[in-house]
C-alpha cells in the first residue's frame, strides 16, 4: 500500500482518481485564489528540524541547527555546506528559512506545499529541483513516498524534507563524515548529485518488491484465482501507476539539468547526472514491464475463471446427460397403466424380473455414457475441480 506524506482533500482525490496515465498528479487546495506565495501547511505536518553538515577536504562538522539564522555564518566561509530541513510543521521556521537563503516566494511555495510534480527552476543565484523519494516499508508492503526539495547555491545545498525520521541519504551523510569517497573533494553540485542518485537508486528495492510479489501472483493467479487475489492485482497495478507518475518526470527533471546545465553545475558533475537519468530510464522500463505483467496477470486471471466456471459447466453437464435417459425410463414406467384393460399397456410391469431388469438397463445407459465422455477426453481437465 501507498503512504503518501500528506493527506489530500476529498477534491484533490476526486482530481487524481480521474487524471490521464500519461500526466502526473495536479493537486487542487482548499486555498485556491490565494495570492503567489502563499504557505499551505498540511495539518498532520511533523515539527520542522535542520541539520548543518559543514564541509571541507580536510574536515567536516555535523550539527544539528536551533534556529535557520544560525546557518548565516557558514554559508559565507568557503567550505561546503549542507542545511538539512526536516518536516514541515512549522511555518514560521519555513520563513525564515526562506529569508535567510533569500529564497524566491514562488520556490519556497514549491517546496512547501507539497506534493508537487517533479521539476527544474533556474533563478537568479540557485537551482531549485524538485524530487519524489520512496522509501519500502519494513513491517508491511508498498512504499512511502514524500517530496524532497533541493535549492542549489554557490556553496551550499539547501535540500527540504517532507518527514524527518526517514529518508535515503544516512549513506551519503556517513561518507562526508568518515571522508569516504570524493564528496568532500567536491563542491555542493556534486552533493547534490550524491542525494539524487540516493534518491533514484532507492527505487530498486521497491521494485525487486513488487518483481517477487507479481511472481507470487502468476503462481497463485494459475492454482487457485480467488477475490483476493483480484484485489492484489488491483493494488500492484495502482501502486506502479504511483510509481510512473512519480519517476518519469524526474528522469525529465534530470534531462533537463543536463541539457540545459548551469554556471552552478560543473561538466565534470554533468557526466555524473547522466548516470542518474541512465538509472531513471532504467526504473521507468522496469515500471513499464510490471506494469504491462499486472495488466496481463488481470486476463488471465479471468480467463481462469472463465475456464473453471467452464469446467464446472462441464460436469454438470455430463451429470445431467446420465440423468436424461434415467429420468425418461423412470417416467415411462411411472405412468401406471392398466394392463387389464390392453396388452400393450406396460405388461412388464407384471414380468417377475421387472423391476432388476429397468435398473440393469438405466446402469448400462449411465456406465455407457461415462465410458463415452472418457473417450472424448472430457474428464481430462475436470480433476483440477477437486483442489
Amino acid at each position: 500500500m501507498v503512504k503518501e506524506s500528506r493527506k489530500l482533500s476529498a477534491k484533490a482525490q476526486k482530481f487524481a482518481a480521474e487524471t490521464p496515465e500519461d500526466s502526473y498528479f495536479e493537486y487542487f487546495y482548499d486555498d485556491a485564489g490565494a495570492m503567489p506565495g502563499t504557505l499551505s501547511i498540511p495539518e498532520d505536518a511533523l515539527p520542522t528540524e535542520i541539520e548543518l553538515i559543514d564541509y571541507r577536504d580536510v574536515e567536516a562538522v555535523r550539527i544539528p541547527i536551533e534556529k535557520p539564522e544560525d546557518c548565516i555564518p557558514y554559508l559565507d566561509m568557503a567550505s561546503v555546506s549542507w542545511v538539512d530541513v526536516r518536516g514541515l510543521g512549522s511555518e514560521d521556521i519555513l520563513r525564515r528559512i526562506g529569508q535567510v537563503f533569500h529564497l524566491h516566494p514562488l520556490a519556497l511555495e514549491d517546496v512547501v506545499n507539497v506534493p508537487q510534480r517533479p521539476k527544474v527552476e533556474e533563478y537568479a543565484e540557485q537551482i531549485v529541483l524538485i524530487t519524489r523519494m520512496v522509501i519500502a516499508n519494513q513491517d508491511s508492503e508498498g512504499f512511502t513516498s514524500e517530496q524532497v526539495s533541493f535549492v542549489l547555491g554557490k556553496n551550499y545545498l539547501l535540500t527540504i524534507q517532507e518527514e524527518p525520521k526517514r529518508d535515503c541519504f544516512e549513506r551519503v551523510r556517513e561518507r562526508i563524515c568518515q571522508n569516504k569517497g570524493s564528496i568532500r573533494k567536491h563542491g555542493p553540485d556534486y552533493l547534490a548529485y550524491a542525494l539524487i542518485d540516493a534518491i533514484i537508486d532507492g527505487f530498486f528495492p521497491v521494485l525487486e518488491r513488487y518483481g517477487e510479489l507479481i511472481e507470487e501472483l502468476e503462481d497463485e493467479v494459475v492454482d487457485k484465482p480467488t477475490r483476493q487475489t483480484l484485489e492484489k492485482i488491483h493494488n500492484v497495478r495502482r501502486e506502479l501507476l504511483s510509481l510512473r507518475r512519480a519517476i518519469w518526470p524526474q528522469r525529465d527533471a534530470i534531462n533537463t539539468l543536463i541539457r540545459d546545465g548551469s554556471d552552478m553545475i560543473s561538466p565534470d558533475v554533468l557526466i555524473y547526472l547522466r548516470d542518474c537519468y541512465d538509472h531513471s530510464v532504467q526504473i521507468l522500463d522496469m515500471v513499464e514491464t510490471y506494469r504491462e505483467l499486472a495488466s496481463s496477470l488481470m486476463d488471465i486471471y479471468l480467463s481462469s475463471v472463465s475456464n473453471r466456471m467452464n469446467e464446472i459447466m462441464k460436469v454438470l453437464t455430463i451429470i445431467s446427460t446420465i440423468f436424461i435417459p434415467l429420468t425418461f425410463i423412470v417416467g415411462v414406467y411411472g405412468m401406471n397403466f392398466n394392463t387389464e384393460k390392453s396388452p400393450y399397456s406396460m405388461p412388464e410391469l407384471n414380468w417377475y424380473w421387472g423391476y432388476p431388469l429397468c435398473w440393469l438397463i438405466m446402469l448400462t445407459i449411465a456406465l455407457s455414457l461415462l465410458f463415452y465422455f472418457w473417450k472424448r477426453g472430457w474428464f481430462e481437465n475436470t480433476q483440477n475441480l477437486r483442489r
